[in-house]
């Protein structure tokens, strides 16, 4: 053997191994603590193999000594949830929308409970809180387009809502399409003449205020369906390109999709108008 493989740290229990002339491999016996670890760590598995399903067979599965499964848990769960809802649900499913606001405890009830419905339905549009995502109306104000008392609310979950501005690209100028756009920043279109010379006052009413049997929008509020950081800017388009306009291809497009038909439950639907109308901006 030559002198470049004698081990130099011969009473070290090192391998024999040794990179570099003092990088080698030792032989010591893991910590105490990092072999109950491991031993514990096998132990669980079995323990858990045998409580719980667990290792294939031909035809199916050892089903665990528990007989435990994630939908006989769940349906436990429902099945409680359910003991505590029902006396709730049975009282609100004959009762109007403002039949169940008026009672406080119902009230209460019908806000929790929709508060997962919205979250599940409503937020990826309006937001968690109501605050309205980009594009989409917030519903924590009091501007609405169809009205805003409960009845109303209803009505628009139920039914959904698709609105129609005219396009006036061809009917305006680029000057008058200015000019109708500064009156309607600054909140004082019902004056300005070209609102009644061209037709908007027949929509959005004398005062420019909006009429809630149209859907359509508040003039005077500074409150805007479509939001942008150059407003000015999105109002022009919005006058030149109206909002669901068939005819012109770059129109706006913003509906509210039905939730009736089946798609909710009636009670379901009462009790998200409640929630909505409790947000703040209810009427």
């Amino acid at each position: 053997m030559s002198d470049d493989d004698k081990n130099k740290f011969p009473g070290e229990n090192n391998t024999g191994h040794i990179w570099d002339d003092n990088l080698r491999e030792l032989l010591n016996e893991p910590p105490t603590w990092w072999k109950i670890g491991f031993h514990m760590s096998w132990i669980l598995v079995v323990v858990y193999t045998i409580i719980y399903p667990s290792w294939p067979g031909l035809t199916t599965h050892f089903k665990g000594v528990t007989g435990w499964t994630a939908m006989k848990e769940l349906k436990e769960d429902e099945a409680a949830l359910d003991k505590i809802r029902g006396p709730y649900e049975a009282k609100i499913k004959n009762m109007t929308a403002a039949e169940i606001m008026a009672d406080p405890e119902l009230s209460e009830y019908a806000v929790r409970s929709a508060k997962v419905l919205f979250g599940d339905n409503c937020a990826a549009c309006h937001g968690s809180g109501g605050q309205g995502n980009p594009g989409f109306p917030a519903l924590v104000d009091d501007d609405w387009l169809y009205g805003g008392t409960l009845a109303d609310i209803q009505t628009t979950i139920t039914g959904g809502r698709k609105g129609m501005m005219p396009a006036h690209a061809a009917m305006l100028s680029d000057a008058e399409v200015d000019k109708l756009a500064n009156a309607i920043v600054s909140g004082k279109v019902a004056s300005e003449p070209l609102f009644t010379e061209k037709g908007c006052i027949g929509c959005h009413g004398a005062d420019a205020k909006g009429q809630t049997f149209m859907g359509s929008a508040n003039l005077t509020d500074s409150i805007y369906r479509f939001t942008a950081k150059d407003q000015l800017a999105s109002v022009k388009y919005t006058i030149k390109h109206g909002v669901n306009d068939a005819s012109d291809p770059k129109t706006r497009n913003a509906e509210m999709p039905t939730f009736g038909g089946g798609k909710l439950s009636d009670t379901d639907i009462k009790k998200l108008a409640i929630y909505v109308h409790k947000l703040g901006g209810g009427q």
